[in-house]
């Protein structure tokens, strides 16, 4: 491969490797929280409450958890390019992207068909109001549609990012943005085309960004190209991936799972509830893509580093990269908490709306930082392909928890503040679970040295 020179992470100044390649994930990421919220921003002043609340309600959540657990299936793919990248196995890396995109192509078109079938289903599963289920069934059905762009992105993006690569994703990511948010203009603030506009102008910016990964991943595996009619999967590989993925993806549903039964809570107290939790989402989800940009970062680093056996940089690169996601993570709590009334006025002029959302940052924002021991050792276990167990400290300590507590805490304190105090009490339990976990299972993987010694 082109690459196999370059990108290395191996190699040089820790900080400053994290920080130029954490940068183009993290712009990435919020380019792409960004086309969402500019959807959101886009349908609820020009659509209303209720158009609001069918596109990111309960069926934001379904498309989440599907989409969810078929990218954290084929992450396994991403951690064994990683560590064939690290141990400069050219042949292997081949072979892994050639199988990494074959799961994209078969998961996106199996998500299409659940998808356009299943949608009415799912969203009476989840309680969804009346007065949004046509609006949801409909964006549904349209974002489905774009399922194999969307894997292809995704998982691309992701192999690209295991090589060292994190700007090209960032570039198309950009391009995505802008055709989102003008066909965004066009067809919901022009033509008036409500959910059908938003849900059409995502799917189409969704397949140029397909379309422009594929090709780059073309040149990258050299002269004998990604092509459909001459792709290959390796069954050693796939069954490496299956078993490195599967917990990754199970983890991911189990989050969406859980996100969905706080959804279908939320719903129980009314629209204008339902509507702020989505304007909440979309901001709040700009933490969660910038932590997730940390937590990609550490995984690739580790993933190359314990490939090429480097131990010890490996397990300075967690330390280094927790300290910089744990000042992130302050920052946008300050930022977002002394804003919060200025950045809810983009989504909505509902005062009741209004209010509720400010309930929602007041209770939730300060304790962002709680998550950050989970996604910087999460992630790089992830990178030494240990998944198994850190997806049973997360069911346990993060979706079931959230879970029991919808159906025996709110009940008895029907509030706002009873749903979002509970995130945080699961991120301080489930945090120190994960802390304990890493320092009994770090000598498993090969360590020798004390923890974290420079």
């Amino acid at each position: 491969m082109e690459v196999t020179k370059r990108n290395t992470l191996t190699e040089g100044i820790i900080w400053k490797q994290l920080l130029r390649f954490f940068f183009p994930i993290m712009l990435g990421t919020l380019f792409q929280q960004l086309y969402n919220t500019v959807d959101t921003v886009v349908i609820g002043q020009y659509a209303g409450t209720t158009a609001l609340a069918s596109v990111g309600g309960s069926a934001s959540q379904i498309i989440n958890l599907l989409i969810g657990f078929f990218v954290g299936l084929s992450s396994g793919a991403t951690v064994i390019v990683s560590q064939f990248f690290g141990a400069r196995n050219t042949s292997g890396l081949y072979k892994a992207v050639q199988t990494a995109m074959a799961v994209s192509l078969a998961a996106g078109a199996l998500m299409t068909v659940l998808g356009i079938v299943f949608s009415p289903w799912m969203l009476n599963l989840m309680n969804t109001p009346t007065e949004t289920m046509q609006g949801s069934t409909l964006y549904m059905r349209i974002i489905f549609l774009a399922m194999i762009p969307s894997m292809i992105y995704n998982v691309g993006s992701g192999v690209l990012r295991a090589i060292g690569d994190s700007r090209r994703p960032l570039t198309f990511l950009i391009i995505a943005c802008i055709i989102n948010v003008v066909l965004d203009l066009i067809f919901v603030a022009g033509f008036r085309l409500g959910v059908m506009g938003v849900a059409a102008a995502t799917a189409i910016a969704q397949t140029v960004s397909a379309v422009l990964i594929w090709r780059c991943l073309g040149h990258v595996v050299g002269k004998r190209g990604l092509s459909i009619r001459h792709m290959r999967i390796d069954p050693d590989i796939l069954s490496h991936t299956l078993q490195i993925g599967f917990p990754t993806g199970l983890q991911s549903v189990m989050y969406s799972l859980s996100n969905m039964i706080i959804t279908t809570t939320i719903n129980g107290f009314g629209t204008a509830t339902v509507a702020a939790w989505v304007s909440l989402g979309k901001v709040d989800g700009m933490f969660w893509m910038i932590n997730n940009a940390f937590g990609a970062s550490v995984m690739t680093f580790v993933g190359q580093n314990y490939g090429a056996k480097r131990l010890d940089r490996a397990e300075k690169s967690i330390l280094v990269c927790t300290g910089l996601s744990v000042s992130s993570a302050w920052l946008f709590s300050l930022i977002f908490y002394t804003f919060a009334s200025t950045i809810f006025s983009l989504f909505t002029k509902d005062p009741e709306v209004m209010g509720y959302a400010l309930r929602m940052v007041h209770s939730l924002t300060p304790w962002y930082f709680l998550f950050v021991p989970i996604e910087m050792i999460s992630g790089s276990l992830r990178g030494m392909g240990d998944t198994l167990f850190p997806t049973v400290l997360t069911a346990l300590g993060i979706c079931i928890f959230r879970s029991a507590w919808m159906f025996l805490v709110i009940p008895r304190w029907h509030e706002i503040e009873g749903i979002t105090i509970s995130y945080p009490i699961s991120w301080v339990i489930t945090g120190i679970a994960f802390i304990l976990y890493y320092l009994r299972r770090r000598r498993r993987l090969g360590f020798s040295s004390p923890p974290f010694r420079f």
